[in-house]
């Protein structure tokens, strides 16, 4: 094409991360015409904890990519305090009793080339940006010296960027988010079949910290070690993750038997909400839709999913699939991630963590719950205890909410 021409796809993706691929392949696969344009290489790293929830595997089960060098997860091994369960993923009826550890160069990589296979175009080390007509919809992208319109453009732009300003989908101001850093080390513990999970974090000053400490196994010599943390803490902007990651660093060098890191630790932004997720010609998805679990930072799973739905509605009905996919999205999703943003904020006060932390792994029926929680196992259709127990929690929080908000630690 001549310089300033433009084209046409019927659906238009900006970021190809799971959530942004998981849109490709399913709507090329049905025959859609679908451009992605990803800023970054192919093969990219990105800076996350590489786990793999049951309820991801089975997502990428669903796409038909199930990458062989995923090392299989069997359970989580929560630690809090003297205490440690060591739990097995359930068997649903939903999801597989398995997760995975999977490096996101390769995780990515694979799902990229699944949507390149499926008829996806993807131009890398390409930025597009929205374009909105005179009546404030979406109507494509620019992307270099091209313009491409669309039917439909996807935002998987991962934590909000300049393409999430224009449209007005960045994070609401006043809900929590998160920060974390990763490393990865040589352990001869590379092989271990949990996650573990060290929910009793403290700084340097012995201030209990809403977060966990994490060490997730690659299978391939290596381990994944990091930390994260909330915002509603008292001190946040304060916090110095450098020294949590080195202080959590040295508590569990000697069970785990670590090396020194391979490489620096890396920092990340988790977003936790987002003021809009749709408007007239466009959806966002994943991260940029504030799909991450305010319990653990992890937003995988809800990625491939809203990916899978966005492509599914869109293929349904061009003209309504927007307003149908934040309706959606948020009967599966809000009210889980709703009370773990109001959770949050009563898990910044450090006497009310410690208090909660005994309580979640005390009992059976409790670790059983957290383990839920924990694997993204939850939300408007889960039966049983678990389901309950987030369906009350919904209501107790949201009758809360005011108080919480005017009693928030980080104030």
């Amino acid at each position: 094409m001549e310089p300033g021409s433009s084209e046409h796809r019927d659906i238009v993706v900006i970021g190809a991360g799971p959530a942004g691929s998981a849109a490709a392949i399913r709507a090329a696969r049905a025959g859609a015409s679908v451009a992605v344009f990803e800023k970054s290489h192919h093969g990219r790293d990105k800076v996350c904890g590489d786990g793999l929830t049951p309820r991801a595997v089975g997502a990428l089960r669903e796409l038909k990519v199930e990458p062989d060098e995923a090392h299989r997860i069997d359970g989580l091994r929560m630690i809090a305090g003297k205490r440690t369960r060591e739990l097995a993923w359930p068997t649903t009826s939903r999801f597989p009793a398995h997760g995975a550890v999977l490096p996101r160069r390769i995780l990515d990589a694979h799902l990229a080339d699944a949507a390149t296979e499926a008829g996806a175009e993807i131009h890398w080390s390409t930025e597009a940006r929205p374009v909105i007509d005179d009546h404030g919809r979406v109507i494509g992208v620019d992307a270099g010296e091209r313009r491409w319109t669309a039917d439909l453009v996807v935002l998987a732009t991962g934590a909000p960027g300049a393409a999430a300003r224009l449209v007005g989908a960045e994070r609401i101001p006043d809900e929590p988010f998160g920060l974390a850093i990763r490393s990865y080390v040589e352990s001869p513990r590379h092989l271990d079949r949990h996650l573990e999970a060290c929910l009793t974090l403290t700084d340097e000053h012995g201030v209990a910290i809403p977060g966990y400490g994490w060490l997730f196994p690659a299978g391939d010599g290596t381990v994944n070690i990091g930390v994260g943390a909330l915002s509603t803490m008292k001190g946040f902007t304060r916090l110095n993750l450098n020294r949590l990651f080195e202080s959590y660093y040295a508590t569990v060098r000697e069970s785990w038997d670590l090396g020194e890191p391979i490489e620096r630790p890396r920092a990340w932004r988790l977003p936790m909400s987002a003021s809009r997720r749709h408007g007239p010609g466009w959806v966002a998805i994943g991260d940029a839709a504030g799909l991450v679990n305010p319990m653990n930072g992890e937003g995988i799973d809800y990625g491939l999913e809203s990916g899978i739905l966005a492509a599914d509605l869109f293929l349904d009905d061009p003209v309504t699939a927007p307003a149908r996919y934040d309706r959606e999205v948020g009967d599966r999703f809000d009210a889980f991630l709703r009370t773990g943003r109001r959770f949050s904020f009563l898990i910044g006060h450090p006497w009310i963590l410690r208090s909660g932390l005994r309580v979640a792994v005390g009992t059976q029926m409790a670790a059983d719950i957290t383990l839920a929680v924990m694997g993204n196992l939850v939300d408007s259709e889960t039966p049983g205890m678990s389901g309950r127990v987030l369906r009350l929690a919904d209501r107790v929080l949201a009758a809360a909410d005011p108080l919480l908000r005017r009693t928030r630690a980080a104030r």
